[in-house]
């Protein structure tokens, strides 16, 4: 029998998330994101998640920004008990890696074992530029990064003399409570992909509002090319997506992409969330917009609906 397909939620904290358009864009507090976060578990979702940005910079707009991941993702791992807790996608740059095995053991272990590591190797330049963290050799630092984290995740020692980084018999002390942690990948170019397909437990890609999505096609093509090159069984990879979703009626964001957000009635979200599952998706990780109680009533609605087809 198939596993069951998990489905999950990011949790709001940047700027916007719970606003509207054409509303005051706010930062929600600690309270707000433990409603969402606490409600999401009761209405029997599998996961929460958040993102990992510094700031958000560009060109012709104001700048924006965000609550620091970590924190809100321990906080959550306090205020909850049974969902999983993730993060689309950690950023190996902006945390000495060993440090960040050490962080991860640690949640990992307050939360009774409900950690999905889901690292990246970063992409918005202008985070990097304002937090003073190189932009240069970003996979090549990925890579290095990764080869410090699993190890010692998996209990074992490390000593590394690399380009970027160094460790010398590097351990976790105390050792971390599971050693099969999973550590999840978000890949779309050649060698994050090979990395990918020879080190990861789970791999993800966003940002689509279904399946039948030509760009999500191409990707999914691409990471299962990549683990028969590297000579492993694809099944073995679990397949993770990010969808953005707003229910019927609620107006597109100015300048919202065609092909990345769904919008419908509950009965039509239980229909994609059916698409993903047959596709071969594992765990659909979801956008509300907005992140709101009412988008989260209509969001669990459609997941009910699904799992009682």
């Amino acid at each position: 029998m198939a596993a069951r397909m998990k489905i999950g939620v990011i949790l709001p904290h940047a700027e916007g998330d719970t606003s509207l358009p054409g509303e005051p864009r706010v930062t929600a507090g600690w309270p707000a994101i433990r409603t969402i976060a606490e409600r999401s578990e009761a209405l029997g979702l599998d996961s929460v998640w958040v993102f990992d940005h510094l700031i958000f910079r560009g060109s012709d707009e104001p700048d924006t920004g965000l609550h620091e991941a970590w924190t809100i993702l321990a906080a959550t791992a306090a205020s909850t008990s049974r969902v999983e807790l993730g993060a689309l996608v950690m950023c190996t740059s902006f945390r000495n890696p060993a440090l960040l095995a050490k962080m991860a053991a640690t949640l990992d272990d307050l939360s009774g074992g409900r950690l999905i590591l889901g690292i990246g190797c970063g992409w918005h330049d202008p985070e990097y530029e304002a937090f003073g963290y190189p932009t240069d050799h970003r996979v090549g630092r990925f890579e290095e990064a990764l080869s410090v984290l699993r190890p010692l995740l998996r209990g074992e020692s490390v000593t590394l003399d690399g380009r970027w980084t160094q460790v010398r018999d590097g351990r976790l002390i105390p050792p971390p409570g599971r050693t099969d942690i999973p550590i999840l990948i978000a890949s779309k170019g050649p060698r994050m992909l090979d990395l990918t397909a020879r080190h990861a437990d789970a791999w993800n890609t966003a940002w689509f509002s279904g399946p039948e999505n030509a760009r999500f096609l191409a990707r999914l093509a691409d990471v299962r090319a990549a683990c028969q090159a590297a000579g492993r069984d694809p099944a073995t990879l679990e397949l993770t997506v990010g969808m953005e979703a707003r229910p019927a009626g609620v107006p597109a964001a100015d300048k919202e992409n065609p092909g990345v957000v769904f919008s419908g009635t509950p009965g039509e979200l239980a229909d994609r969330f059916g698409a993903w599952r047959d596709v071969g998706i594992n765990h659909v990780v979801a956008v509300l917009n907005p992140m709101t109680a009412d988008t989260l009533e209509w969001f669990a609605e459609g997941v009910a609906r699904f799992r009682s087809a």
